[in-house]
């Protein structure tokens, strides 16, 4: 792969693989080092990627397993002061505190679902990545990752129903 057809299939995409590192990751700093250390490992690898059937798929399966590699060495710490002073910058807004509140729910459900599925939901909720693409990243098939995602978006409206109708219970 020449220098050009790098920069065309493989740095055009790392916008979106720093989104997906940051999610994961959870720290700007680290993110950026992450993409930078993918970046010069598929450039190092250039001359076998050259002929892969969906470059793309590959350079977010690489992010994805390099940022669970990162993720097993060193567990993210959400009692960083930069963590911290991100949920205390806040403004009055009732819309904003809601929306806040419902951000914040959404996560600690996420966190009580099966990997696979947290997986799935984040990487087509929040990457917007297609389920072609997901199914790459994950190693499972398209039909798969629709039922995974099936499960866990009924999985979190459940649960969101049950946060929110406390007031008015089923009897």
């Amino acid at each position: 792969m020449k220098t050009k057809d790098f920069e065309n299939k493989i740095l055009s995409l790392s916008d979106q693989v720093y989104r997906m590192v940051y999610r994961m990751l959870q720290n700007h700093e680290s993110s950026e080092d992450a993409v930078q250390e993918i970046m010069i490992k598929l450039w190092d690898k250039r001359k076998k990627i050259r002929n892969h059937p969906n470059i793309p798929g590959f350079v977010f399966l690489t992010a994805r397993n390099y940022c669970f590699d990162l993720l097993k060495k060193k567990k993210p710490n959400f009692n960083s002061s930069e963590y911290q002073l991100k949920r205390v910058e806040s403004d009055t807004n009732l819309h904003q505190i809601e929306w806040r509140e419902l951000t914040e729910n959404v996560k600690k459900i996420l966190k009580e679902l099966p990997p696979k599925q947290a997986e799935v939901m984040l990487l087509r909720d929040l990457d917007g990545f297609e389920f072609k693409e997901i199914a790459i990243i994950t190693n499972q098939k398209i039909a798969h990752v629709r039922v995974l995602l099936s499960r866990a978006r009924k999985q979190v409206g459940v649960q969101l129903t049950k946060i929110y109708n406390y007031e008015y219970p089923k009897i």
